[in-house]
Order: structure tokens, then sequence, then C-alpha cells
């Protein structure tokens, strides 16, 4: 029933808001004014016909310049695809070269592996660093020479594994040589490379068996490269302590070695002062002259006076000395501290060091 009574009270309502030629009572008079109300406001608020046509044409207008103004397509930027061309270059290179760690002379990735092995010398700095990384290289290619043995490959590959060989052991061993003898001091470094060509000689001798025969000839050309260098490396280290180590001139192993007489250079002090005998002269009178500079280094040939000095194809340093005297020296009242003997290591390979003294 209540429902009911609602709905018949709206229904009213309705028939009340709707225009009608009828005259009606006052019942919703206050709604209906109310209502009235409501709809004058809002036509009052509402543009005027001049204002709407102005925003219609406004409207029309900004579709029209839309329309006619074609729409730009996405293109990706010139630098994108340059990063995204270097960015897949780089993978596929890295991706090559770890495939080609084990590739052999023959293979299709050989080439790349040495291309590696050349990015690698590129950024490895100092002679001697270099000459060490040359030995490596040479080091693998007799590796491979083993390898190619053991899978019975062609005598071009062979070939192609030696000349990559004696490219890098000459460019290793002449830089490691002027390095060692360029002060001197590389004794050591010149007898580890005459080690190491032992060794990998004997790595040769012990792949022979497997060799075929059209290889031979290559097997034996590498040990024959491998015994100059030691025969090399041999001459270099028994001038090392000589005045002049090398001649001058070089061949693809490096400095060729001095072959004249061996005069020994001075060692140089360590810090403390020359041990020199200084005694006082005796009242007799002197017939033999006394050294006041350096003295010269020990030689195989005895020095006479009046007689050349030996030639071991550098001139030894000048002795200093004073005249013979026929007279009495008197009584040395005071001793002075000979001058400390200072050695300059030679500027250019082959020339003898400066001594200072």
């Amino acid at each position: 029933m209540r429902f009911a009574r609602e709905r018949a009270d709206v229904e009213r309502f309705a028939r009340a808001l709707e225009p009608s030629p009828v005259r009606r009572d006052g019942e919703f008079a206050d709604e209906l004014a109310l209502v009235g109300a409501l709809r004058e406001l809002g036509a009052a608020g509402a543009p005027d016909l001049e204002t709407r046509q102005r925003i219609r044409a406004e409207i029309a207008g900004r579709l029209e310049t839309a329309a006619a103004t074609p729409r730009r397509r996405w293109r990706p930027r010139t630098a994108d695809l340059v990063a995204a061309a270097l960015f897949l270059v780089l993978v596929l290179s890295g991706l090559a070269l770890v495939l080609s760690r084990n590739a052999l002379p023959g293979d299709p990735l050989y080439g790349v592996k040495r291309a590696g092995e050349s990015t690698a010398l590129g950024l490895t700095f100092g002679e001697q660093a270099k000459a060490h990384k040359h030995l490596e290289f040479a080091t693998n290619r007799v590796t491979e020479l083993g390898e190619l043995a053991e899978q019975g490959a062609s005598e071009a590959d062979y070939r192609t594994a030696y000349e990559d060989f004696a490219s890098d052991l000459r460019a290793g061993v002449a830089q490691l040589a002027a390095v060692a003898t360029s002060d001197g001091s590389g004794t050591q470094a010149l007898a580890d490379v005459r080690l190491w060509a032992r060794n990998q000689a004997a790595r040769l001798a012990a792949d022979q068996p497997k060799v075929p025969a059209d290889a031979a000839t290559v097997f034996g050309d590498v040990r024959d490269l491998l015994g100059k260098v030691q025969e090399r490396t041999s001459g270099l280290v028994e001038r090392m302590n000589c005045y002049q180590i090398t001649t001058g001139a070089s061949d693809d192993l490096g400095p060729l070695p001095a072959t004249g007489e061996c005069t020994q250079r001075p060692v140089p002090s360590s810090g403390g002062e020359p041990t020199s005998a200084s005694t006082e002269p005796s009242s007799a009178e002197s017939t033999a002259p006394v050294a006041t500079g350096t003295e010269l280094p020990p030689s195989d040939a005895t020095a006479t006076p009046g007689s050349p000095l030996p030639t071991g194809g550098v001139t030894p340093p000048p002795v200093y000395g004073q005249d013979p005297t026929t007279t009495q020296r008197p009584p040395v009242t005071s001793t002075t501290q000979p001058p400390p003997l200072v050695s300059i290591p030679p500027l250019l390979p082959g020339l003898p060091p400066i001594v200072i003294g």
C-alpha cells in the first residue's frame, strides 16, 4: 500500500509538470514554482546563438587542419641504427674470438684467431712486454704443429704454421735482444730465451714420430730456427760483461754479438766507497807511475809501458797518471779520498759505458 501511494504521488507530480491548457488547482504549487525557476536559470546560463556559431566554426576549423596535415610515420634515428650495428658487431666479434681459440691453420676461424692476437699485441705497451707476447704466440704455433701432426693435416697447413711461428719468433727475439744489450743488464732475460728455445725444440722432437713425411721438412726448419736462437742468445750472454757486446749490426734475430777480444767492464760500486789501496810513499825513489784516475779493466793481455793497448773492438778507458820521476817525493801530510767511480750505461747498443771518476 505504501509503495502504491508513493507511485501515485510521483505520477501526479509528473502530470503536473507537463503543460496543460486547463488551469489546475494549487496542488504542487511550490514544487512547480521551484521547477520553473530552475528552468529559467538554466536558460539564462546557456550561450547565445552568436557564441554557439563561433564555437562551432572554431571546432570545424581545427578538424579540417588536423585532417589536412599528414601523420608522420615513426622512423628510427641514425644514431640508434649506428649504436645497434656496433653492438651487433661487438657481439659477433666476441663470439668469433671465443670459437677461434682452438682453431688450427687451415680452419675458417684461424684468421680470426690471428687477428685477435694482433689486437692483443697492439694493446701491449713496452718493447720487452711486446717481445714476451711474440714468444707467447710462437709457443702457440709449436702447439698447433703438434696438433696438426695428430690430425694428419696438409703440407700447406704446416707451412702456414711455420711462417707464423718464424714471424713471431724473429720479432720477439730481436726486440728482447735489443732491450737486453742496451744497458748490459739483460743476461737473465737472454738466458731465459735460450732455455725457452731448448724446451720448444724438445717438444718438437717428441712429436717427430707422428709427423708425416711431407711435413718433416717444416719440422726441420722449425728446429733449425730454434737452434739459431740458442746460438744467438749464447753469444750475447758471453759478451754481456764486455765493453763491446754487439757489432752494431743486426739481422732478423736482432743484434749480432761482437767477436773481438773481450775487455771486461768494471763492476760498478754498490753504494760504498771504492776500495783503493792508499799507501804512503817510501823514502826511496819511485820509478813507476802512480795512477790518479780510474784503473784499466782486467784483460787477458798484459800491457807494458810503450806497447800499444789491446784492441777488442773498442778502446778501453784511458789511464790518467803521472810521468815517472826520479826525485824523492815529499811525505804526504794529508790523505784525500778518491772520487767515487760512476759508470753510466751506454746510450746506444754496442757502445761502451761512460766511466766518470
